[in-house]
């Protein structure tokens, strides 16, 4: 009798203890979405008044920062991410909104190299080679806004990405006290998966801030030339 009412208590004690454990994660995965949903909105709301999405109402910069991405994904298919970027910043500096375009990427292999793959389609896309730059170590958005205006002295420039990227991007500018604007590519609709990975990237850039982290690299100077007047891509001069 007494080892029934044992086996009882220790039963309905093991179900309690299991429902408290489950009450508390399900409170801490609560608090968690709604810390990446505030985050996310504030990110989004701090820098509104810098992004752009019609070209003609866009301000002219010296500087065009390209941020990199893979050209395909894992199964072989062409990344539109990659694809809208590029034809922003085409359009860009057809219009003569940017004088140069920095190409700030990852650089891991000999086999994937972001900005020398940009730069050999933005080439294909008719912009002419002498007005584009690479930056190899722009392995996080940190490390491409940071070093865009530190080592290549780009103190004001355009951030060309999707919105959500750009928004990213211009917290990270804004903390660094850095004179940025973004321009926004076409978002592929059938990528929502990327924007929900944005959630954990915010979060991790208010954590890189607070922490103050810095770029992987820094190095020496490596100015870019300076503004100019950008002749027509379509001249026969």
């Amino acid at each position: 009798m007494k080892l029934a009412l044992k086996e009882t208590l220790q039963n309905l004690f093991d179900r309690l203890h299991i429902k408290r454990i489950v009450r508390y994660l399900s409170g801490f995965v609560a608090f968690s979405v709604f810390l990446l949903i505030i985050v996310d909105a504030m990110i989004g709301y701090y820098v509104r008044e810098n992004i752009y999405y019609d070209i003609a109402k866009i301000p002219n910069r010296p500087y065009g920062l390209v941020l990199g991405t893979s050209k395909y994904f894992a199964n072989n298919a062409l990344n539109l991410f990659y694809h809208n970027r590029l034809l922003a910043a085409q359009r860009l500096f057809e219009a003569r909104k940017v004088d140069y375009l920095l190409l700030s990427g990852d650089n891991r292999t000999r086999q994937y190299n972001e900005p020398r793959t940009m730069l050999k389609d933005l080439k294909r896309m008719g912009v002419p080679p002498e007005f584009i730059y690479l930056d190899f170590a722009g392995f996080r958005t940190l490390d491409s806004v940071v070093r865009a205006d530190q080592v290549f002295q780009a103190h004001s420039f355009t951030i060309i990405s999707q919105k959500f990227h750009c928004e990213r991007a211009l917290f990270i500018a804004k903390f660094h006290k850095i004179d940025a604007i973004c321009f926004v590519a076409d978002y592929p609709q059938v990528s929502s998966w990327v924007r929900i990975r944005e959630f954990f990237a915010r979060l991790q850039a208010v954590w890189d801030i607070l922490i103050e982290k810095e770029p992987h690299f820094l190095g020496e100077p490596e100015p870019l030339p300076p503004p100019l007047s950008i002749p027509s891509i379509n001249s026969d001069t």
